[in-house]
């Protein structure tokens, strides 16, 4: 049995319109799968769609309480790391930039060790119009492939790191 994401109550996926669960095992350690996922202004190197992150409060990389921006499939969002377990555990809430109605996100990711390396486990909902409108009436599932696309590449770029030490 594999760990999920600790909601805030406001983002629960039973009251949120939009959720998505990917997962993924991975033959890598969880140390280096961690080392990927926190270094979020290089995670264009092995997923090109998020070409566009900048940690704001003078991070290298995300822990507890960093702010950081990015800009995803066009949309600017702003982002505070709200849940940090070194190796294991990490999730930020996010807004998307000037949307008048308010629009959020909370996003999580769990690693849990496993015998040939580790699970990797992402979820996340969204609430509001703006996510309502574009993803879920104008591209509905666009979520869950999205993510689906950043495991499988976090996966293989983990991997890689493995094979070459």
């Amino acid at each position: 049995m594999y760990d999920h994401v600790i909601w805030p109550e406001q983002f629960d996926p039973r009251i949120s319109p939009i959720y998505a669960l990917n997962d993924i095992d991975i033959k890598a350690p969880p140390e280096v799968v961690w080392a990927l996922l926190v270094d979020a202004e290089n995670w264009v190197s092995y997923f090109p769609p998020e070409d566009q992150v900048k940690i704001l409060s003078g991070d290298s990389e995300l822990q507890a309480g960093t702010k950081y921006h990015r800009v995803t499939v066009g949309f600017p969002m702003s982002l505070v790391v709200t849940e940090y377990v070194p190796g294991r555990r990490i999730a930020w809430s996010a807004t998307v930039d000037g949307d008048s109605t308010h629009s959020s996100a909370y996003h999580g990711w769990v690693i849990t060790p496993t015998p040939d390396g580790c699970h990797l486990l992402t979820e996340e909902t969204q609430q509001g119009e703006f996510f309502l409108e574009t993803l879920g009436r104008k591209h509905p599932g666009a979520l869950y492939r999205y993510h689906q696309e950043w495991v499988e590449r976090l996966a293989q770029a983990a991997e890689a790191r493995v094979a070459e030490q």
